[in-house]
């Protein structure tokens, strides 16, 4: 049966796709059918096709169509920037975020069997890594440095642009680590207006969660670097792997339709819109016996500290996994973390955070979407009353 997209709550996973931009895209890419890489006149075609959707890419995030690169997705983006630090001839060590995705915490931590230590930056109780916490945690050896925008099941909002302009200094006439910053859960969330700052250095992103396909990303590179990975040379050497034409051009489309920009855009109100919705949808988790919104610190910091798209809760007694199917039962999807982490037991973001064990256990995100309705959202919070009695 067919999920109803007002009842569906989980756009933190993966968006509902735009059907409309998808078909455009597919017709678009059918026509430029060759190789992006083959010197005749078809390949020509398509390189062209796959320029165009870099430079409309690049407009709308405000900078330049050679500092973007197609990849795979999110987790590749996150990949590259991080694994050319294995370049270097000197072992340093890398310093992430306790609140990362799985895709850099992870892999940092692989990192370990070649000599490279990794340093955990740790958040605050409201899930926030403050500029202080970065430069307590870095060094003179330090080769990477990684914080999330968005964090994916709380939903704060990290101070990049502080965190860019608290390296840049400290680090001023010395060799500066690479700040890479993840924008998966930013992108088409919130305002991205940091880009440019002089202390960032890569940022990445991925269409699926502004309604594109899955299986293409970009990684922004502020300048040249080497890459440790190799292979046919595409993408400036930086990515190899023939070009995913029908992807490109979707995700320049999405880009242009949900990306939040200056000006009053469809999509600024939009998030104008969620804002007051999540407002409301939060005012009315806390008049239920039993339930919390982590952080608790959510309902008196200010509506800017968190992406209004993402809420997450705990309801005493009643395990995440428990609430989860009872929704489900009643055709509503929602979540309990990462759909990377759906498989396992483990918390890091909330225990990083220093939740306690018995409310992880309890916690379910409620992630919206361009196709959620205030009516949807209704819904939701009267069958989260209703699972609720049911189990006090």
């Amino acid at each position: 049966m067919p999920v109803n997209p007002e009842l569906y709550f989980d756009w933190a996973a993966t968006a509902i796709p735009d059907q409309d931009i998808l078909e455009t895209a597919l017709k678009e890419s059918l026509a430029a059918w060759a190789n992006p890489s083959s010197v005749h006149a078809a390949g020509k075609e398509a390189r062209a096709a796959l320029e165009k959707a870099r430079s409309d890419c690049a407009a709308v995030l405000g900078v330049q169509a050679k500092q973007l690169v197609f990849t795979s997705g999110g987790t590749e983006s996150d990949h590259i920037p991080l694994l050319a630090i294995l370049n270097r001839p000197e072992k340093g060590n890398v310093a992430v975020s306790s609140i990362e995705h799985p895709a850099l915490r992870e892999m940092a931590e692989e990192l370990k069997k070649v000599g490279i230590e990794c340093r955990l930056i740790p958040s605050d109780k409201n899930g926030f890594v403050t500029p202080e916490a970065v430069l307590q945690t870095v060094d003179a050896k330090t080769l990477f440095v990684s914080v999330m925008a968005v964090n994916n099941e709380t939903g704060a909002v990290q101070p990049i642009q502080k965190i860019a302009a608290a390296l840049e200094e400290a680090y001023k006439g010395k060799r500066k680590p690479r700040f890479h910053v993840d924008c998966v859960q930013a992108l088409g969330k919130v305002p991205i207006d940091f880009l440019n700052e002089p202390g960032l250095d890569s940022a990445a992103f991925s269409a699926h969660k502004i309604c594109g396909p899955r299986g293409i990303g970009i990684l922004y590179l502020k300048k040249e670097e080497e890459i440790f990975l190799r292979g046919g040379g595409q993408e400036g050497g930086v990515r190899s792997g023939t070009e995913n034409l029908f992807g490109a051009i979707a995700f320049a489309k999405c880009l242009e339709r949900h990306a939040i920009t200056g000006g009053k855009t469809k999509s600024a109100a939009r998030f104008e819109e969620q804002k007051e919705w999540t407002a409301s949808f939060i005012k009315g988790l806390l008049s239920i016996k039993g339930a919390a919104i982590i952080p608790e610190a959510r309902g008196v910091l200010s509506q800017e500290c968190f992406s209004p798209w993402v809420v997450q809760a705990s309801f005493k007694n009643i395990p995440g996994q428990v609430m989860l199917r009872a929704l489900d039962a009643k055709g509503i999807c929602v979540s309990t973390g990462s759909a990377c982490s759906s498989k396992k037991a483990s918390r890091p973001i909330l225990e990083a955070m220093g939740v306690p064990a018995a409310q992880r256990e309890t916690s379910v995100r409620f992630s919206f979407g361009p196709k959620t309705t205030q009516a949807g959202m209704q819904a939701l919070l009267d069958a989260v009353k209703e699972v609720c009695a049911a189990f006090n």
